[in-house]
């Protein structure tokens, strides 16, 4: 059981931070693999990705642009979370606190649950969004609204 514990916090301590690097407001450039990001901007290219196949008319355009702003300024938070508790994660495993190290773990677990939910439903309220027939279309492009693709589940724009 403990080398199991050890093999989840060891994998949580060298993904989760890979995860959750990027800052996200919608107003702030950040700077990453590939050159600066503007979370602004990134909307406006995954929106343009979504229209070239599914043809959505300016109220979904709009609606969608909507949900995904939400959703940025929601992961905004969650990665601000996240940040402060890998840095009490890597002061508690320091001072080999290991009720710390627990409480911390179950927070950094709370919060990726959080952040999937969180992704999840924007998925959602997007895949409403759309008519029977771009449903049928975001379908054979799951990327297209974060369902992922090549290389696992996507997280929204980032």
């Amino acid at each position: 059981m403990k080398k199991l514990f050890a093999t989840c916090l060891l994998a949580a301590l060298f993904a989760v931070p890979a995860t959750f690097a990027q800052t996200a407001d919608a107003t702030t450039t950040t700077t990453g693999p590939g050159g600066p990001r503007n979370p602004a901007a990134m909307i406006e290219h995954r929106l343009n990705r979504m229209n070239a196949v599914l043809t959505l008319n300016s109220a979904q355009q709009s609606q969608i642009r909507t949900i995904l702003t939400n959703e940025q300024t929601t992961e905004s938070g969650f990665h601000t979370s996240m940040r402060a508790a890998h840095t009490n994660l890597k002061t508690a495993i320091e001072s080999n606190d290991t009720a710390s190290i627990e409480q911390i773990s179950n927070q950094i677990g709370t919060i990726t649950a959080q952040s999937v939910a969180a992704h999840a439903k924007a998925q959602a309220a997007i895949y409403q969004a759309l008519t029977p027939e771009q449903q049928t279309k975001a379908a054979q492009v799951p990327e297209l609204i974060g369902e992922g693709g090549p290389g696992g589940f996507g997280h929204g724009p980032r």
